[in-house]
């Protein structure tokens, strides 16, 4: 049987296609903007046949209404990676959430830790030579479906075709559902003030030759366009802006000096609007890979010069970083921060920076505090932390004391809750009364 005849015989009906998953089992669900979201709607239908039906997935950029408080006894979801679809459900008791680094979940799967019974993949439509392609996401879905029992790909005409590590052939998948829609796109939101000042903070440590990670958000948005007058950067991340595009086009990124995978974008999956979407199709400067591999601190360690951008929810005067949880409420989820800071310390020259700006609740709250707050997660521990840039400054407390980090934060900590932070360090001896030190900063 040619492939083309294969593919024909396992063409079904959304609902046909799950109907294979049974109570019990575990679900995988493809993350981020290959978010099933046929696929995930039939299996919701089921609900009324269907009980304790674990569905795992990491963030996913689509309606999970499987999340639903009315199906919480057909189905459970377990949260790799908390998305605005699961959080409240997370936070009521109806789903888990499961801490664990980007770069290890894969592992699982494969060892038999984590079984899958049944993956639902989005993927496009299969080539001349019967190959689809997980197109934007490839993160740890690929290696769910090739250790699952069951596969379903929802397959899509506007799915992107993208180059690397991305294909499954006919013969490995069970089921396909044909669909034509846009993939779902990432709200866009303008670059604020204070972000474009933890921007200007934090380019002049990006050098020529450098390569980043700068994941996305209004921080790697500001950054980027600073970098017009770099030579020669590599990208090796987890993700990335559509703001690289720009100075991928210009030559600016073109992977020449990258110590591994040189004259490559190296990536896990892409996030973004229609343009980023089409501009990856077939565009062989990317090599998507699974983050097993991107997120790798070792494989991330080896690129010298590795600049590794992340973000942070809090940040105590220790330097301890919660970027998970806003106290006891879970908001997000370990991803590859630590991944990255972990690899970019021990890459020759690197820097592992995290960026925040210095207040939240439009200035009502400060980010850098005196202790986390009870029940708050650490996710970068304070031997792990290194630079820490917001809108007043930069720092590196690698390698210093209690006191003096205490000291360097408050330097870049917004100036009207400076006093209540020196009072804590007085409260805990680390200062003499009176002595404020404003650190110099990098």
């Amino acid at each position: 049987m040619s492939w083309l005849a294969e593919y024909e015989s396992k063409k079904k009906t959304a609902r046909e296609a799950l109907g294979v998953v049974e109570s019990g089992m575990r679900v995988w669900v493809h993350a981020n903007s290959g978010f099933p979201q046929v696929l995930a709607n039939a299996l919701a239908d089921r609900a009324p046949e269907l009980r304790n039906v674990e569905v795992a997935h990491l963030l996913g950029l689509g309606y999970a209404r499987y999340a639903e408080p009315e199906f919480a006894a057909s189905f459970r979801p377990n949260a790799l990676f908390i998305g605005s679809n699961v959080r409240q459900a997370v936070n009521e008791g109806r789903a888990d959430y499961t801490p664990i680094h980007l770069s290890e979940i894969e592992a699982m799967f494969t060892s038999g830790e984590m079984p899958i019974d049944v993956a639902l993949i989005h993927v496009s439509r299969p080539d001349e030579h019967g190959f689809v392609s997980m197109g934007t996401s490839i993160e740890t879905t690929l290696s769910a479906a090739r250790a699952a029992r069951y596969v379903i790909a929802q397959t899509n005409d506007q799915m992107p075709r993208t180059c690397g590590n991305t294909f499954l052939h006919v013969n490995e998948i069970d089921a396909f559902v044909e669909v034509s829609e846009s993939l779902v796109e990432l709200p866009v939101h303008g670059i604020t003030d204070e972000q474009r000042a933890i921007a200007r903070n934090i380019v002049d440590l990006i050098e020529d030759g450098c390569t980043l990670q700068t994941g996305i958000g209004g921080i790697p948005d500001a950054i980027l366009p600073h970098l017009t007058d770099r030579k020669n950067l590599g990208v090796h991340t987890e993700t990335i802006s559509e703001g690289a595009i720009p100075l991928i086009e210009s030559g600016v990124i073109n992977g020449r000096m990258k110590t591994l995978n040189p004259n490559k974008v190296t990536v896990g999956f892409v996030l973004g609007s229609r343009k980023m979407y089409d501009y990856v199709n077939r565009n062989q400067i990317f090599d998507f890979r699974p983050n097993s591999y991107t997120n790798d601190p070792y494989v991330v360690a080896r690129h010298d010069n590795m600049i590794a951008i992340n973000s942070a929810l809090e940040i105590d005067l220790t330097g301890q970083v919660c970027s998970d949880s806003v106290g006891q409420l879970f908001y997000s989820g370990f991803g590859g921060q630590l991944d990255f800071i972990r690899g970019a310390g021990r890459s020759k020259n690197g820097k592992p920076i995290i960026a925040l700006p210095s207040t939240a609740k439009h200035g009502a709250v400060s980010k850098i505090v005196p202790m986390l707050k009870p029940g708050a997660g650490v996710v970068t521990t304070r031997a792990d932390v290194r630079y820490v840039a917001t809108e007043f400054g930069i720092v590196n407390l690698h390698g210093k004391s209690v006191r003096q980090r205490a000291e360097m934060l408050i330097g870049i900590a917004h100036p009207k809750f400076r006093k209540e932070l020196q009072e804590h360090c007085e409260k805990m001896k680390w200062t003499r009364a009176g002595e404020l030190v404003g650190a110099a900063t990098v």
